[in-house]
Formats: C-alpha cells, sequence, structure tokens
C-alpha cells in the first residue's frame, strides 16, 4: 500500500514522463483526428495516456480518464478512491502550437481531490499539492533533469523531500497590484465571461483580462498571478481535477456558481457545473 506522498511522488514522475512523450509528437509533423463527440484527438493524447497509466497501474487504484470516459457509472460508483487524468489538457492549444497545454494528474477520495500533479511539458514546470501539506511549484531544471533520468524505478524512497527542497512553496508573499485580473479560456470563450467582466469593471478601478489555456489558469491564481478564474462553460471532470487540488492547496477554491460548493468528482454525469477559482475575499 503506498502512502499519498509516495502516489503525489508516482505522479510527478508519470506527467514529467508523458510530457517527454506529448513533446516528441509536437515536435513533429502530427496528424489530428476526431473523436466520436468530435473533440480532437493526436497521437500524443495516446502516447500520454499510455505512460501515465505504465506508472500509475502499480498503485491498482483505477484510474478515470479522457481516453476511458466511457466506464458506466455502475462500475466507477464502487470506487471511493480513484486517480482521474488528463493526458493532455489544452489539445486545442497543443494543435495551434501555442505552448499552453498540460499533463493533469489527481487522486481522488470520495468525491475530493486529495493530490493534484499540473506539468507543462513546454516549460518543464511542474505543480504539485498534497492535501494536509500544501502546494509547491518545481521548475529547478536540474531537480527535473534527475526526475527524468529516475523514470518508473520502483525505490523512490526519500524522493519526495528531494522535490520539496527544489521547490517554492505556494503561495507566494504577493502585494496587490494594481490590477483585478481576471484569468480566462483562450480557445472557449463566452457570453457568460464577458457579462462577468462587464461586471467586475463596475466594481474595480482597473480591471485586466488575462487569457490562458488548459489547466494553466489553476495555476495563475495559486500564484496570485491572476485575481479569480471564472469558468462560465463546460468543463469535464479530468479538466478540473489536478487544478482544484492545486488552488485548494495553495489556499483558494473552486466553488460552484450554483451554490458556492466545492466541485465534486467521480459524479453520475461527468460534466462540471460553472465555477469560480479564487481565494476567501475575492469578490
Amino acid at each position: 500500500m503506498h502512502d499519498n506522498k509516495e502516489l503525489l511522488t508516482i505522479s510527478i514522475l508519470a506527467s514529467i514522463a508523458a510530457g517527454d512523450e506529448i513533446l516528441e509528437v509536437y515536435q513533429s509533423d502530427f496528424s489530428v483526428t476526431n473523436k466520436s463527440d468530435n473533440t480532437p484527438l493526436t497521437l500524443a493524447d495516446q502516447k500520454s495516456h499510455t505512460t501515465i497509466m505504465s506508472f500509475l497501474e502499480a498503485s491498482a487504484i483505477p484510474v478515470l480518464s479522457e481516453e476511458g470516459r466511457d466506464i458506466p457509472y455502475e462500475k466507477r460508483s464502487k470506487w471511493e478512491r480513484l486517480w482521474i487524468v488528463d493526458p493532455l489538457d489544452g489539445t486545442k492549444e497543443f494543435i495551434k502550437k501555442n505552448d499552453e497545454f498540460t499533463v493533469n494528474i489527481a487522486l481522488v477520495e470520495k468525491g475530493n481531490p486529495v493530490l493534484g500533479v499540473i506539468f507543462i511539458p513546454v516549460t518543464n514546470i511542474v505543480y504539485f499539492a498534497l492535501k494536509g501539506e500544501g502546494c509547491w511549484r518545481l521548475s529547478d531544471p536540474d531537480m527535473i533533469a534527475t526526475l527524468k533520468k529516475n523514470g518508473n524505478e520502483n525505490n523512490n524512497d526519500g524522493l519526495f523531500d528531494k522535490i520539496l527542497n527544489h521547490s517554492d512553496k505556494l503561495p507566494p508573499e504577493k502585494e496587490a497590484g494594481p490590477f483585478f485580473t481576471v484569468v480566462g479560456s483562450r480557445s472557449h470563450p463566452s457570453p457568460e465571461l464577458e457579462t462577468f467582466i462587464r461586471q467586475k469593471e463596475k466594481e474595480y478601478e482597473s480591471v485586466r483580462m488575462v487569457s490562458a489555456g488548459s489547466s494553466l489558469k489553476f495555476c495563475l491564481v495559486a500564484e496570485k498571478k491572476a485575481d479569480i478564474y471564472p469558468r462560465l462553460g463546460p468543463t469535464m471532470e479530468w479538466d478540473t481535477a489536478a487544478g482544484q487540488a492545486i488552488a485548494e492547496n495553495a489556499g483558494a477554491g473552486v466553488f460552484r456558481v450554483d451554490d458556492g460548493m466545492p466541485l465534486t468528482y467521480n459524479k453520475p454525469d461527468l460534466l462540471n457545473p460553472f465555477f469560480k477559482v479564487y481565494y476567501p475575499g475575492t469578490k
């Protein structure tokens, strides 16, 4: 039985290895096909999924992934503990080659994320979080290189502490800036978001809109580079589980628009309600 620190270490290693597979495709002349729901699929999605599964299978914890979305709820409902994975979050950004795509891995217990990893392959930056411990950002190139060499080895004793020693705790000490910054989706703008921004312009002297792809938006709030991320459009559970772990363990929250409660996971319907990500005290 692995404890959650070990599982987080495995998740970090898995995300970095998957990121390398993604970059190999990204730097090639890749093709794009459409899934049954008409969303795009590339070889990078598939290779990342296979790599992540090779790391997570030793945990004997079931996996819910965008690439395995058709598992019936009757089966999933018996899972009190599960991985929720998006092997390539931001496929549209990947196809546009704007570098704003991520690998997302989360562990969910009784509907709530207890650890999360977001890896940005192009920049070699890892955001990771563990419930009760905190949230961190790892950008040390030497440590990332060490983790790439480590691969899928069984002996990870002491590796978590080494990772922490090279990481920055989130949130950073940061004074309020001159702008109220709203971060929104680069590929999925919505009329509701425009209405939200117009409302904020009535409340704040200076409002700035920043666009970002994939789960990077959660990271921007966690780092206090953005004040709020309102998602007023459709998302799936694998789009948000890792980001919610990052935000919550940095001290922010991911709250449903309809009732103000946190998002929950492994629901009968894997579609999320609209939500907002922000630190307490932010309107």
